[in-house]
């Protein structure tokens, strides 16, 4: 699932003008339920969420030593966009008003 398709899903969910909760409870909830089902879901510049099936493994008790076996598991994998990471690490500053994830805007070429 990408950008367009979760806010055509919010869309269709929502339906009516919604008030800010209700939004962002809608598109938790999509994005939550298309991973559930095996869905990747991305984000452009924000990032995507990525379920991942681990397998049972032997572990050990740091305070006994003793082997232990851990069930395998389904977790989810969150992989920060470009654009993200950039201003996490202060490569791209921070600006002062706006979406900080959308893109430049396009400058002419000389």
């Amino acid at each position: 699932m990408n950008k367009a398709q979760l806010i055509q899903t919010v869309a269709a969910k929502g339906g009516r003008r919604l008030s800010p909760t209700e939004a962002v409870e809608i598109v938790l909830d999509v994005m939550v339920r298309a991973v559930v089902e095996g869905d990747r879901v991305s984000v452009t510049g924000f990032g995507s969420l990525t379920p991942r099936d681990r397998p049972a493994r032997e572990a050990y008790n740091p305070q006994t030593g003793a082997k232990v076996m851990v069930a395998a598991t389904r977790v989810v994998k969150f992989r920060p966009g470009a654009r993200f990471k950039d201003l996490l690490t202060q490569h791209r500053p921070m600006p002062e008003s706006g979406n900080c994830l959308q893109k430049d805007p396009k400058t002419p070429r000389p």
